[in-house]
């Protein structure tokens, strides 16, 4: 190991034995903002301050047994161990290595995701509903909630677009690979000649922006429109001006809601998506710069940029930014999304290392 690493990896054992001491101090829960950002460090520090102490046992291991190697009565005994430790010294420095790796600030955010419609008309728009419940049943395996926060619906069932709220610790984390271009291939239902059709929708996945922080939005730069809502909703929805449609003006961007039930909780969400898309710009910016340098699986902010097929008649679902062909379609499309996401999160995490290893 690098004596810079272990100077890093001591400096953060000192810092988890200051945290409990101040955790264990009696006036440590007085300022309960102070108490909380301290149990968040001690979280992230723990996994790596215990990899390191398993790593600094395993060389004691190896020092003790090398002191047996003289005995021979003991030499065979001890050439195992050493053999065994030294065996297990590169994977618990490469798990050390992971976990130093920069952490995404995002990470632990709920998201907003967008699903829109593209190219295929209402198979576009029913693939997308598709989609739509694919991440709704991977939330529910989370115990994560879902909101909808928009959504226009097409005349068969599906949406030419919805926004939703996923809220979880970690959905961004999880959820961070699934932007860009995503395409089906299938016989729709309506197809009398059984022809398989190719059509296609874009997904967004965004931070949620914190309330506090992340994004300032001044009153002067919001142009608020209200307008009668269009659509399913019943009497209410379509006799008062409820909807709500928010430009912010030095950025052009746009968001508007009107499924809710008043004009107030339309505005509520209408800014939120705001907030998150005017976010997203910021976080795409970055990824775009770091994008032009090396491939990255966040891309480069572009949309269109197609990631995944999901062929129905093959039963098989092609990530193409890693080559990774699965044939379980249905359990995919079920919210079986572990295996998927596992694989993506790998990638870039040895993107990640290469990067490091590139930088020393």
């Amino acid at each position: 190991m690098k004596p810079s690493i272990r100077a890093k990896l001591d400096h953060l054992t000192d810092r988890l034995e200051e945290i409990d001491l101040l955790l264990a101090a009696e006036n440590a829960a007085a300022d309960m903002g102070e108490f909380r950002r301290l149990s968040r460090e001690r979280a992230e520090l723990e996994p790596v301050v215990a990899h390191y102490g398993a790593y600094r046992r395993t060389l004691a291991d190896v020092a003790e047994a090398e002191t047996l190697l003289a005995d021979p009565e003991m030499r065979d005994f001890a050439a195992e161990e050493i053999a065994a430790a030294k065996n297990r010294l590169p994977e618990l420095e490469l798990e050390l290595q992971k976990l130093l790796l920069p952490r995404d600030p995002n990470d632990d955010k709920s998201v907003l995701l967008e699903i829109r419609a593209g190219t295929g008309g209402d198979e576009s728009a029913l693939f997308a509903g598709a989609l739509f419940r694919m991440y709704s049943r991977f939330a529910e395996r989370q115990r994560w909630q879902v909101e909808v926060l928009s959504a226009n619906a097409s005349d068969l069932g599906g949406y030419r677009e919805i926004i939703c709220r996923v809220a979880g610790t970690g959905a961004y984390s999880r959820l961070k690979f699934e932007s860009g271009g995503h395409r089906v291939q299938r016989v729709p239902e309506t197809e009398t000649q059984g022809r398989i059709h190719t059509s296609a929708c874009t997904v967004a996945v965004m931070p949620e922006a914190d309330e506090v922080g992340d994004v300032e939005l001044n009153p002067a730069d919001l142009r608020i429109d209200t307008f009668r809502a269009s659509g399913a909703g019943g009497q209410h929805i379509n006799k008062t001006d409820s909807a709500v449609r928010i430009t912010h003006l030095p950025t052009g961007i746009v968001a508007e809601c009107q499924d809710g039930r008043s004009q107030h909780a339309n505005k509520a969400s209408a800014l939120r998506v705001l907030a998150a898309r005017i976010k997203d710009v910021q976080v795409r910016a970055q990824q775009s710069a770091i994008a032009s340098t090396r491939k990255s699986l966040i891309g480069s902010g572009d949309r269109s940029e197609r990631i995944r097929t999901y062929n129905f008649p093959q039963g098989r679902v092609t990530d193409h930014r890693i080559n990774l062909t699965l044939y379980k379609i249905a359990a995919i499309m079920d919210g079986d999304l572990e295996e998927l996401l596992g694989a993506l999160a790998t990638e870039h995490q040895a993107e990640q290392l290469a990067a490091l290893a590139e930088q020393e």
